[in-house]
């Protein structure tokens, strides 16, 4: 009797073993379904909803009758669906003027392009400028371009680009750093902003490699502008991959494939989406590389309104999967 209640309780150990078995077997196969399903999910959400990013506009792309028209445009600019904006100048308003136009809108200016010479620029008073931005609520300072000898005053930006030599760059570099440690000192952090000329062959180097390796990383970041990057017949996933981590702001600009390859400030423009920049593969390799400030850029001619060629790069730039 002993012998057969000892079968009967190994057997229904058995059979609860297998039981547990297939229970667990069956919980790691749900597990990993739903892990797989969130994958998959994960793939196909947008790039900047998935990594709750807003979509920002360099507001340059705008023109002119931005300044005469700010508050309806931003407002068009919100509607749009921007959360973001980059200025590029204070517009005519003073600095309390364009925080209560940005809290009107529902918009933030965490980013500007600040002129490297005058006195509101990286040139004047630095203290100056850092109480002016913290009431913007800005906490990037772009130099836009770079800061131009004074053998070239008067003439044209295309020519005086293209004719800077490897100590201009490096003094470039040096001023940079300069300006860029006393704005990190009042909270702001300071970079520079890419057009195509930097990439003129000087030798073996070129005015962009120089500023980036002439710069201090703990001081000094970059903004890519993709299109002329692309412009000057670079490559931007080259550029990203070879400095990690200096580019931390990007401008989303298209360029089309006719665009022949040079430095002096040529390209043609279009909406993005609808070039040759591919934006499946550059959004996802610039995280990746440390781009957190993402923003819309568009240069003149424009084929439609600007605020329409806007909505059109916003639209696709929401929706793309990347």
């Amino acid at each position: 009797m002993q012998k057969e209640s000892l079968v009967r309780s190994t057997a229904y150990e058995t059979r609860a073993a297998a039981l547990s078995r297939r229970g667990l077997l069956a919980a790691g196969a749900a597990t990993l379904g739903a892990a797989f399903a969130g994958a998959a999910a994960a793939a196909e959400t947008p790039f900047f909803q998935r990594h709750k990013l807003p979509v920002g506009i360099q507001l340059y792309s705008l023109g002119p009758d931005l300044a005469k028209e700010l508050d309806a445009q931003l407002a068009t600019v919100a509607k749009i669906g921007f959360k973001s904006v980059e200025l590029a100048g204070y517009l005519g308003r003073t600095p309390a003027e364009l925080r209560a136009a940005f809290d009107k809108a529902g918009l933030v200016a965490p980013s500007a392009h600040i002129s490297p010479k005058g006195p509101n620029g990286f040139s004047g008073d630095l203290a100056k400028l850092a109480d002016e931005l913290h009431v913007i609520g800005v906490k990037s300072a772009i130099m836009p371009i770079l800061y131009i000898p004074d053998r070239f005053t008067g003439a044209d930006l295309r020519q005086a680009g293209a004719q800077m030599t490897a100590d201009d760059w490096k003094w470039n570099a040096d001023f940079l750093n300069e300006k860029a440690a006393v704005l990190k000192k009042a909270g702001i952090v300071s970079g520079y902003h890419n057009h195509n000329f930097e990439f003129a062959p000087l030798g073996d180097t070129n005015g962009m490699e120089i500023l980036l390796k002439g710069t201090d990383p703990n001081l000094v970041t970059f903004e890519m502008d993709a299109g002329w990057v692309t412009a000057a017949g670079q490559d931007p996933f080259a550029l990203l991959k070879a400095y990690p981590g200096r580019f931390t702001q990007m401008h989303v600009k298209d360029i089309k494939p006719t665009t022949k390859a040079n430095f002096v400030l040529q390209q043609d423009p279009t909406e993005v989406g609808g070039g040759m920049i591919d934006w499946k593969r550059l959004l996802p390799a610039a995280y990746g590389t440390g781009v957190r400030g993402f923003y819309y850029e568009q240069e003149p001619p424009f084929a439609h309104a600007r605020l329409e060629s806007a909505k059109i790069s916003y639209d696709y730039l929401a929706k793309v999967v990347a």
